[in-house]
């Protein structure tokens, strides 16, 4: 089987995870702070960061288990994972510099990103109910 499905069977019980454990977590708490969001990506980031460790320091993950676990399952689980990962990686690297320009980009680029498409969706909604 070619590594991309391995990677979409990953993807979809990552999703599904996401999408049952982030609303459990919410609805338990009550809260209207996104603790279950919250819990996704601390819980992704310490996933992934174990899998990637641990697969590369011995050959008992092959390429398909890799694919499936990290690509798959973490990046079905949460994006942020990924993320967090690079930006370690940047860090243990000793490449400060570039690891604190792509945290910060990544954060202004990504919260300037949902502004500007919250607000096409706004004038998209408002030129619907015009016509």
């Amino acid at each position: 089987m070619p590594l991309y499905a391995w990677v979409a069977i990953g993807s979809a019980g990552g999703g599904v995870l996401r999408f049952l454990l982030g609303t459990l977590i919410q609805q338990k708490t009550g809260s209207t702070f996104p603790v279950g969001t919250l819990a996704i990506n601390v819980t992704g980031s310490l996933v992934l960061g174990f899998i990637v460790r641990y697969a590369m320091a011995t050959p008992a993950i092959g390429p398909e288990a890799r694919a499936l676990l990290t690509a798959g399952l973490c990046g079905g689980y949460t994006t942020f994972s990924t993320f967090s990962y690079e930006a370690v990686a940047l860090i243990e690297e000793g490449d400060y510099h570039r690891a604190a320009w792509y945290v910060g980009l990544s954060v202004l680029l990504a919260l300037s990103a949902t502004f500007l498409g919250m607000g096409l969706a706004r004038e998209i909604l408002t030129l619907r109910r015009r016509l």
